[in-house]
């Protein structure tokens, strides 16, 4: 029988999937091997309702440039692995399993390759990690693909909104995704000139408050306002939520469903409607700023957008590449190319965190360069030499400057 490889995709949509899809398929059936695609994730794997499709030379050349992903994904993580579907790794002669994924993803394929190995027969895992949020644990300065092109996509509606916000003299506050970590939010808005970014990885020597956010947004409002400036736009990262605790957030006065161990839901609600709502509320009772504000949710617009040139290449270098680490007999490893190109594996025991047996998360690093040039040089935010001058609209300037704020 021909020895074949099955592709599944975990987790949300970023651009470049299905150039990995790609060039992994075709490098494969360049070798004689069957390729093999899963949908709907591990899901097909365990509930023994296979979804799969044979990927062709033709369908994999087809796909190279598309956004979305050819192969249905879903977020299912399975919990018992005694219901996986080791007939399918038999019965197909699966050699390898390639997961295109974040990192639940990437840590569940290490269990099913450990798992398949107790039952006698072994395969080999390699990861590649996707995420718009640029936050797996890679190299500092190695993104994770599709970053790159919902970066360039965030930053044309960005500027859009910013023209929007120019040209009608008001405030738009954008909530950006990100999970914990804030590169998608400081990518656009850095790129895109914002007056003022918001990201968790700023809150290093304070705690995260939703007045400290707020006040950090009036602080920029202020700026612009003496310097004969009406508009603006500030974008903060959803990872400021991560830090806050349940009743921080409950006290916002927002309408909460509730999951099964009672924290608050916050994915069907809008974050920037949070954020505008608490700026609209200090602004009428704690300033003299006349100043309209409108929300803007940034995210699922950026997932599958075609891919840019730099992950096309990317993504293409990544999916040869697992060819590369197969051939090495490397397994539960992530696929990683370096600036050069240069192909590499990161081992999952490596950057498993052993207290929470996840992978580490990769932060925004502010104490970079760019990240001092953008904050220090870049935003707009009073300070003590623009206290007299905001005296007109508040009565307490120093609750408002950038730096005493966030104890900088």
């Amino acid at each position: 029988m021909k020895k074949a490889i099955a592709i599944l995709c975990g987790g949300g949509p970023a651009p470049g999937i299905n150039t990995v899809i790609s060039s992994t398929a075709k490098v494969f059936l360049k070798h004689g091997y069957r390729v093999i695609g899963l949908h709907e994730g591990f899901k097909s794997l365990f509930t023994y309702r296979l979804r799969e499709m044979d990927i062709t030379f033709e369908k994999a050349d087809e796909i190279r440039q598309l956004g979305g992903s050819i192969l249905a994904m879903s977020r299912y993580k399975p919990s018992d692995m005694s219901r996986l579907n080791i007939d399918f790794f038999i019965n197909n002669n699966i050699k390898l399993l390639v997961t295109i994924g974040g990192d639940d993803t990437a840590t569940t394929a290490v269990r099913v390759s450990e798992y398949l190995h107790e039952n006698s027969y072994s395969i080999q895992n390699i990861h590649v990690p996707k995420t718009i949020d640029n936050d797996l644990f890679l190299p500092e300065g190695t993104p994770t693909f599709g970053f790159q092109s919902a970066t360039a996509e965030g930053v044309k509606l960005a500027t859009t909104i910013y023209e929007d916000a120019r040209t009608s003299g008001t405030w738009f506050v954008i909530a950006s995704m990100g999970r914990e970590a804030g590169h998608l939010a400081f990518g656009i808005g850095a790129a895109a000139h914002y007056p003022m970014i918001i990201i968790p990885e700023m809150f290093n020597k304070t705690k995260i408050t939703f007045d400290k956010i707020t006040n950090l947004i009036i602080s920029s409002m202020l700026k612009r306002k003496i310097l004969g400036i009406d508009y603006g736009a500030a974008i903060i990262s959803e990872g400021v939520f991560h830090s806050m605790t349940d009743s921080e957030i409950e006290a916002t006065g927002i309408n909460f469903t509730y999951d099964e161990h009672g924290h608050p839901e916050l994915g069907p609600v809008s974050k920037a409607h949070i954020f505008n709502v608490l700026l609209q509320h200090k602004l009428q009772k704690e300033t003299r700023l006349q100043t309209k504000s409108r929300p803007v949710e940034l995210g699922y617009e950026l997932r599958c957008v075609n891919p840019i040139a730099y992950d096309l290449m990317y993504c293409s270098l990544l999916g040869t590449g697992v060819k590369q680490l197969f051939d090495k007999n490397y397994t539960a490893c992530m696929v990683c190319a370096d600036s050069k190109g240069d192909i590499s594996p990161i081992f999952m025991k490596d950057i498993i965190d052993p207290k929470t047996n996840k992978m580490k998360t990769r932060f925004f690093n502010i104490e970079s360069q760019q990240a001092h040039l953008v904050f220090d040089e870049n935003l707009h935010y009073i300070s003590e030499e623009d206290y007299e001058d905001v005296l007109q609209y508040v009565d307490n300037p120093e609750e408002y400057d950038f730096k005493k704020i966030l104890c900088w």
